[in-house]
């Protein structure tokens, strides 16, 4: 009975993963949103109207913290090397160094392989030399590092890399995985701002949320009165929907939507445009190069994201209803953009900001994990695509 039940949990959880492809929100979603505002969670530290399947979700949860178990392979582990030791220093690639830091540091690790559900190959801390190499260079000897990997160690042969991930965000990462995508096809990757291509499957891979310094803000900011800006967003004109949104609303009064070249740092542009994040009812994160970025700085600030893309797999949307805490619209829909955000009714606003501010622990990285958080929700779509585990020849 106690296997019935556990295989029922599963595939239930399963379910939620093969049905979770957003479609975007009409004026009626709006209007059925409205009609369900926040429910006292049964767990106090989750609020369960944020989840697909809460019940599913806490009892699997449970389930993992105590069994699940990563084996990772033997690495360069120089006390230079940046990605492994010194995870704050990554910039916009830091959610990489918190992850294998978290991970290093957790009661998942094992040393021993057999007891293994799945197998980490820390690519970025073998890519992260501190030796002045070129990113070529650098993706070759990565390349030559998973070969090594393959022909040294059994566990890879098993089932052809399908119970193996490896994190792709740096353009290093990218390029190494690219050289050997035959290889990893089986295996899941941790990606930082997916997009539906040929080199990331959804419900097979993994969209990883970026991380965003824990700046200080107090609860004033979250005053709804202070958000007098419909919409917001500024960055840069290299996708075709940002210079779409940027053509067609740049003059507008109530949208503020700005074409910058950030001056250092995509991380120091948003710390300088801050206010415009907290003043702003929406932020919106056309699709494009780090998508995950603007989402994770709108989420954090309290702002509701709006997706404007067609072709991208936002983070945990097999675990986390995404319609509770963010509008999603077609990339076709920048043109009527204002007239969409005008039509949500007040109080769909405001259970859409209420989910936005619940739901920002799941996003938070700590070098120190704290339930729930960022780290423990990617180990979570970890753990269920371990179950479902499969291999193409």
């Amino acid at each position: 009975m106690n296997n019935l039940q556990r295989g029922l949990s599963c595939f239930l959880v399963v379910l939620s993963i093969c049905f979770s492809i957003y479609h975007p929100q009409s004026p009626n979603s709006f209007q059925v949103l409205a009609r369900s505002l926040k429910e006292n969670a049964t767990d106090p530290e989750i609020f369960s109207e944020l989840f697909h399947i809460p019940d599913s979700f806490k009892k699997d949860y449970k389930e993992m913290e105590k069994n699940f178990k990563i084996f990772v392979y033997p690495h360069n582990t120089d006390k230079h090397t940046t990605a492994c030791n010194k995870p704050t220093e990554l910039g916009c690639f830091r959610s990489e160094g918190y992850f294998y830091h978290n991970l290093n540091h957790s009661r998942f690790l094992t040393k021993d392989p057999e007891k293994a559900h799945l197998f980490f190959i820390p690519i970025y801390c073998h890519s992260m030399s501190p030796e002045e190499k070129s990113k070529k260079e650098r993706a070759i000897a990565v390349q030559d590092f998973v070969k090594f990997l393959i022909s040294k160690y059994p566990y890879w042969n098993r089932t052809l890399g399908a119970d193996h991930f490896f994190v792709s965000c740096s353009e290093v990462d990218v390029a190494a995985t690219a050289r050997i995508a035959d290889r990893l096809k089986n295996s899941i990757g941790l990606m930082c701002s997916p997009s539906y291509n040929s080199k990331y499957v959804p419900h097979k891979d993994v969209s990883l949320p970026q991380s965003v310094q824990p700046y200080a803000y107090t609860e004033a900011r979250n005053i709804e009165k202070n958000r007098t800006m419909l919409g917001f967003w500024s960055g840069v004109e290299d996708s075709y929907i940002r210079e779409r949104l940027y053509l067609t609303w740049e003059y507008d009064s109530e949208l503020y939507i700005e074409a910058r070249d950030w001056p250092t740092s995509i991380e120091q542009g948003h710390w300088q445009a801050r206010e415009d994040f907290y003043n702003s009812k929406f932020c919106i994160c056309p699709g494009g190069p780090q998508l995950d970025g603007f989402i994770a700085f709108a989420i954090h600030y309290g702002c509701i994201p709006v997706i404007l893309s067609d072709y991208y797999d936002l983070p945990f949307n097999d675990i986390l209803d995404w319609r509770k805490f963010s509008v999603i619209l077609k990339e076709n829909d920048v043109y009527s953009l204002k007239k969409i955000l005008q039509d949500i009714p007040k109080q769909t606003y405001e259970s859409l900001q209420n989910h936005t501010f619940m739901v920002q622990k799941h996003f938070q990285w700590n070098l120190s994990p704290v339930k729930y958080d960022a780290f423990h929700m990617v180990m979570y779509d970890l753990w269920l695509r371990h179950h479902v585990t499969k291999y193409r020849y």
